[in-house]
């Protein structure tokens, strides 16, 4: 028995159809150019192509290449927070010592995808001013984790450490080591006022 016409039907064809489906299309391709750039600039065309969509599309939805950046790193934002979520459910219970912290930030470091969009997010709002607020959701949210293992200004001081960690992995294109990992975040932890120190 021949298909019938909506069987036939491409994805394509039903994101036509589906206005929210066609901005979805859209901002998901511009996140994935944006990491694939490293944060760099990204054109009308080349996510209209990466989304499969006529260019028109993209400026219709989004009037201008800054509305449209915006709303791609807004999707990386949202799906590195993703780990914060995942490390608040997988620690729930879990001792609060440097080496449990350890483990959820080598399992973080050695994702090579959320390296790159951690790369890509800051690489991009670097130089504007006006997307800061954006770059530091994913601080702010980090420094609401730590708050749960330590106290708010070594948080702070963690949440910096874990950045620069990042820059380092993605820079050198090599994992961190646990053991290095566990030994930086002791040392960070037992600086917390009112801490007593081993032995």
């Amino acid at each position: 028995m021949a298909a019938s016409p909506a069987e036939k039907e491409q994805p394509a064809a039903r994101t036509r159809r589906d206005p929210r489906a066609r901005r979805r299309a859209i901002v998901r391709a511009a996140a994935d150019l944006l990491v694939e750039g490293g944060g760099g600039d990204i054109t009308h065309r080349r996510v209209a192509e990466r989304a499969g969509v006529p260019l028109g599309a993209t400026t219709y939805y989004f009037a201008s290449l800054d509305e449209l950046r915006e709303a791609g790193l807004q999707v990386l934002v949202d799906e590195i927070e993703e780990f914060v979520d995942y490390a608040r459910r997988i620690s729930a219970g879990v001792p609060r010592e440097p080496e449990a912290l350890a483990r959820l930030f080598h399992d973080y470091f050695s994702d090579r995808d959320k390296m790159r969009a951690d790369l890509a997010l800051y690489g991009a709002t670097i130089h504007r001013p006006e997307l800061h607020a954006l770059a530091l959701r994913w601080f702010d949210a980090m420094v609401e984790l730590l708050t749960d293992w330590t106290d708010p200004a070594t948080a702070r001081l963690l949440a910096a450490f874990t950045d620069g960690i990042g820059l380092h992995v993605m820079l050198r294109g090599e994992p961190v080591e646990l053991d290095e990992l566990t030994r930086a975040i002791t040392a960070l932890m037992r600086s917390a006022p009112g801490r007593e120190e081993d032995g």
